[in-house]
């Protein structure tokens, strides 16, 4: 039976999720920011926790580790300098979930210690604050060519792979999309779509690749119309890219 996955909200904009096998009943949780919600998650679904995987060291990712693991016993597989660890791990490691491999992709730009857990047979990949809906994390320990090459890690991945980021911040990101990426048709179809989303309180986590691909300024800086509009025809991917991400940050 293939895995089951359960997104929950915490904070203003925070999402979590939980990842549960329905033969062995393992199930995982993708970061821990606050303790209660994961608890609240788990009392919805009825599952019991047995890992929990972190992706970063930010607070809104790790604020409630300790009390989850200490009341759950749960198996705590993530980066190097996040307390309670039981399993460090890096890019390019793989390790066993419910008879599932997860591979780690690391993509450093909004941390240098950011992990992705990407389950192939599932299809599906949990970004943290990589990689958004139409957007992208701002770059608070890495630069732009760093967090570009992060990003092609990604886009490297099948088309058809399910997205898990870690915020709502999809219509922020829209707006700003639209804004360097005006005459992109499906950019526009996406923006109509969320908008819809969060006007009737649902959220537009996950996403796809094939998706962002067509839709997202940060997957795009080769992008001829999104050069012409930055003026920038002759720079290099990375150059361009790291335009965008300054324009967003003054947006």
């Amino acid at each position: 039976m293939p895995l089951q996955f359960h997104q929950f909200a915490y904070n203003s904009d925070n999402y979590g999720v939980l990842v549960h096998d329905p033969v062995n009943g393992k199930t995982a949780c993708v970061d821990a920011g606050d303790a209660s919600a994961v608890f609240e998650a788990l009392q919805h679904t009825g599952w019991s926790l047995s890992d929990l995987w972190v992706t970063h060291h930010h607070w809104d990712h790790t604020d409630g580790l300790a009390e989850v693991k200490s009341k759950t016993g749960c198996h705590v597989t993530g980066p190097e300098g996040v307390n309670g660890v039981d399993d460090v791990v890096k890019g390019g490691d793989t390790f066993e979930f419910a008879g599932s491999s997860v591979e780690l992709i690391h993509t450093p730009g909004h941390t240098l210690d950011m992990l992705n857990f990407y389950i192939p047979e599932a299809q599906t990949v949990f970004t943290g604050d990589t990689l958004f809906v139409m957007g992208c994390g701002r770059l608070f320990e890495g630069d732009g060519p760093m967090m570009w090459a992060s990003m092609q890690k990604l886009m490297a991945l099948p088309p058809e792979t399910v997205i898990y980021c870690a915020h709502e911040y999809t219509l922020a990101s829209a707006a700003f999309a639209v804004s360097v990426d005006p005459g992109n048709t499906a950019l526009q179809t996406q923006v109509v779509r969320v908008q819809a989303l969060r006007d009737k309180g649902l959220p537009t986590v996950p996403t796809d690749l094939a998706t962002e691909l067509a839709t997202n300024p940060f997957l795009r800086p080769n992008d001829k119309a999104i050069r012409a509009e930055l003026g920038m025809t002759d720079a290099t991917d990375a150059e361009v890219f790291t335009e965008i991400r300054r324009r967003k940050d003054q947006f």
